[in-house]
């Protein structure tokens, strides 16, 4: 986006590029994240690829009950389109048109954050030297560990969170998909998520105690768990296959505010974290970047800076509804061990009213699509 604009920018990345080209991330992109792939020219494989959806299915009690998006957003849908492959294309785009992107090359700290010219201080794998560059803003993009937001004085900080007491064992199978559409499944003995990453490859996932080791789950046992926890009452059948990688996620909501001081700005997981149940993590981080990036444009365009001043109120606003959406997806559908059976029951009372209620319907396809409303 910053390139488009005739504006430079050099990218640091501490890992390498095969690295970063295979991690495996979140798959479900909201319209507005498709919208923008689309702009900067980064969507050739995802419109030849990415696979549309337009609802989800809800499973409780043994039954399945499906939202339908378009109907109710008025054409709003997600794209399943993985992460990986989003990096892969904006990588390549980066390296052909864009401006200097370094890999293996880890910021070790920005000075003078407030200064008109901040400094990045950065060493090269094998270097013993560092190095130092120069710059107007710095968007901390480095992730929930990154220095970017080391830089903020801890007086002028804020962070909000909420560790769940369970755990998500994810698989990528070589199998296609049960379904055409994602399922998720609330069952007394866990949740279960039922998605996909292809036509021909399987992305499940269950709940598990926190703590919990991937290898201590066998391959069929992992296949019948989640048989159980997606069983309908109508004979319907999990496509099982072999299991190409499995791992364990925890579980966490976390916000930090400000994400902007003096010429640092922080973007994605440096500032925010949401739990996978509400697909929001990268479809967030994809937010922030469009809202710095029309705020620097202003900048550098017009020699304004009312968006920068801004930027933190702005993205705030939305993911403190991404947060929300997140933490009532997870209690939805999750098996609280600390929960008393009256508040279990309260979950199941209000999936019920969602499957019933079309203003309760709208509010979960707008959420899941990223529809927020305007003012919220």
């Amino acid at each position: 986006m910053l390139h488009l604009a005739g504006i430079h920018a050099v990218v640091f990345e501490s890992r390498s590029r095969s690295y970063v080209e295979q991690r495996q991330r979140a798959g479900i992109l909201e319209q507005s994240t498709v919208d923008v792939l689309r702009q900067v020219g980064a969507s050739w494989r995802l419109d030849r690829e990415g696979i549309p959806h337009d609802g989800v299915e809800l499973l409780f009690e043994g039954q399945r009950h499906r939202i339908d998006f378009p109907s109710i957003t008025n054409g709003s849908r997600v794209m399943i389109y993985a992460q990986t492959e989003i990096c892969k294309d904006l990588i390549e785009l980066q390296l052909k048109e864009g401006g200097p992107l370094f890999f293996e090359t880890e910021v070790i700290g920005i000075e003078g954050a407030d200064s008109p010219a901040p400094s990045i201080r950065f060493r090269r794998q094998g270097s013993a030297t560092d190095e130092m560059i120069s710059c107007d803003y710095v968007a901390g993009c480095d992730g929930f560990w990154g220095v970017s937001r080391a830089s903020f004085p801890p007086s002028l900080c804020r962070t909000f969170e909420r560790s769940y007491p369970f755990s998500w064992l994810g698989i990528l199978a070589d199998v296609p998909p049960s379904s055409n559409e994602l399922i998720y499944a609330r069952h007394n003995r866990g949740f279960a998520l039922l998605s996909m990453r292809s036509p021909t490859v399987s992305r499940n996932y269950i709940q598990v105690p926190d703590n919990t080791e991937a290898e201590s789950w066998g391959e069929d046992e992992i296949w019948d768990e989640l048989e159980k926890r997606t069983g309908t009452t109508d004979g319907w059948k999990l496509n099982r296959g072999p299991i190409m990688q499995k791992s364990v996620t925890p579980m966490r909501s976390f916000v930090h505010e400000p994400m902007q001081y003096g010429q640092v700005f922080l973007a994605g997981d440096a500032a925010h974290i949401v739990p996978p149940t509400g697909a929001k993590g990268l479809n967030l981080a994809i937010g922030d970047v469009i809202a710095l990036a029309n705020a620097l444009k202003q900048r550098y365009h017009s020699g304004t800076t009312d968006l920068l001043q801004a930027y933190s109120d702005t993205c705030l606003r939305r993911i403190w509804q991404a947060e929300r959406f997140s933490y009532d997806m997870t209690n939805l559908f999750h098996t609280d061990p600390t929960a008393t059976t009256f508040q279990s029951r309260l979950e199941l009372s209000r999936l019920r009213r969602i499957v019933a209620s079309e203003s309760a319907r709208t509010d979960l396809a707008l959420s899941y699509t990223g529809c927020w409303p305007e003012g919220a």
